[in-house]
């Protein structure tokens, strides 16, 4: 079994030893709690590997997001309440720019296609 953190039981000198001694016993908790201990140095490492890139893919997703989400249900529930849109920039406005966004690239296919057509229609 890992050993416990050296963590002295007469009160911390500053906050920051403080701090310290409560991290390495968190640190100590999760170790146990998890088996971590149990594993060798380079599982060790994998597993901790492993857990970072959980972390900051869920940190990454939530910063990008969670606010246009949140605008969302917020329009939906103005939209429920007031039936009508909100009067700020809600999540309609980001779909009707997708929309058009979506509208303008379908058009300037179809117009690639219809030149590329004329195009192949001279040659013959």
């Amino acid at each position: 079994m890992a050993q416990p953190p050296s963590i002295s039981t007469k009160p911390a000198s500053s906050r920051v030893e403080a701090f310290k001694n409560w991290l390495k016993l968190k640190h100590y908790q999760f170790e146990v709690t998890f088996s971590v201990y149990t594993f060798t140095r380079g599982e060790k490492v994998f597993f901790y590997m492993v857990l970072l890139l959980l972390i900051s893919l869920t940190l990454a997703a939530t910063i990008l997001y969670l606010p246009r989400h949140v605008r969302f249900v917020i329009s939906r529930a103005w939209y429920y309440i007031h039936g009508e849109a909100p009067p700020f920039g809600g999540a309609e406005s980001d779909i009707s720019f997708l929309a058009t966004t979506a509208k303008r690239v379908m058009d300037s296919a179809a117009a690639a296609v219809e030149k590329a057509a004329a195009a192949g229609r001279r040659e013959l």
